[in-house]
């Protein structure tokens, strides 16, 4: 069992990750910026079930500051890098958020290359694979980067592209010894722990509420966050990892309206919030005209990006859940924590 630094242990994603280390029998640090968090985190872990809370340890860091990084990797084996700024809307400028994506990127895997870190775990997105190409009938795959000079590359799609060519260049040049693996996810769903949602998740959220009478034509892929989380522990452990980034998807791509039909078909009277309706394109075309969020859904209209996850099913015997489970999970979780409406 080895001693692993997860960044952003109290996000939606680190969380589990967090969880996945403890109950596989590693020690755990997890960096949070604000020392208050740790109660509130350990408590979230405690509700979850989580076991082998005392083999959690939290240090001070944050990805726009040099301090606390050292300490925070030291003795470490091997080191996830979760945390990542998520913006609730468009910043007004994109380098408030394409910075510390990069910037903190580059302290996590410092950091782990100097205190001798066998392994860094990135986490990435699909955001730096599948934006900023024409329409195309072939899934994308590992091998495909996003375009960021494209006008459909918006800050955050390009914050993630750079952030992880920023990593594998950093490892290429300056990583020594250590190794370098990245996760890919898509939508990632799956049971809430805590209020800090992924933005997927806040999706079924506002379906639940019913804070959206009509949804807009929009379709993604979707994932568990357990089986995101399953993926970094198999990326952390196989040699087949070394050097590898691995999309993770568990199935077709779905629309927004296909999920609200799982949560009536599958939630029946929790559900009955949930619209059935979706919005013509033409009506948040004029609504863009006004409205800086509607001009954002604007681009993916329509849009199918599909993508397979081959390749990790195929070198790391990863299974993920169904689409329909992850999206169930979602709400049925933000259900119990009381934050539907």
């Amino acid at each position: 069992m080895a001693k692993v630094l997860v960044t952003g242990g109290s996000g939606f994603i680190g969380g589990h990750v967090v969880k996945s280390l403890l109950e596989a029998g590693h020690d755990v640090v997890a960096t949070i910026r604000n020392p208050d968090r740790e109660a509130d985190v350990r408590t979230t872990l405690g509700v979850a079930g989580c076991p082998r809370l005392n083999h959690l340890s939290f240090a001070i860091a944050d990805l726009e500051k040099d301090a606390g990084w050292a300490e925070a990797a030291a003795g470490c084996e091997f080191v996830h890098h979760v945390a990542s700024p998520f913006p609730l809307g468009s910043p007004s400028d994109e380098q408030k958020l394409i910075r510390p994506a990069v910037e903190g990127t580059l302290r996590a895997l410092k950091a782990a290359r100097d205190a001798g870190a066998r392994r860094t775990i990135v986490t990435s997105s699909f955001a730096a694979v599948g934006y900023g190409h024409p329409e195309r009938r072939e899934p994308f795959t590992e091998t495909d980067w996003t375009n960021p000079d494209s006008p459909d590359s918006q800050a955050y799609i390009r914050s993630k592209y750079f952030a992880e060519k920023a990593a594998w260049d950093f490892v290429a040049r300056e990583g020594g010894a250590m190794e370098l693996s990245v996760v890919n996810p898509v939508g990632v769903f799956g049971p809430a722990l805590n209020s800090d949602l992924s933005s997927s998740v806040g999706v079924v959220k506002a379906l639940l509420n019913g804070q959206m009478p009509a949804v807009p034509r929009l379709y993604f892929g979707v994932v568990d966050v357990r089986d995101v989380a399953d993926l970094h522990l198999r990326c952390m452990t196989d040699p087949k990892a070394k050097g590898e980034r691995f999309l993770a998807v568990a199935g077709r791509v779905m629309s927004v309206h296909e999920v609200a039909t799982v949560l009536r078909a599958r939630l029946g009277a929790r559900a009955a919030r949930v619209p059935a309706r979706e919005t013509p394109d033409w009506l948040i075309r004029i609504a863009a005209l006004f409205s800086k969020q509607a001009r954002g859904v604007v681009p993916g209209l329509g849009r199918r990006r599909t993508m397979v996850a081959d390749k990790a099913r195929r070198l790391l015997g990863w299974s993920p859940r169904s689409n329909e489970e992850a999206i169930v999970s979602s709400a049925e979780s933000l259900i119990a924590l009381g934050l539907v409406d």
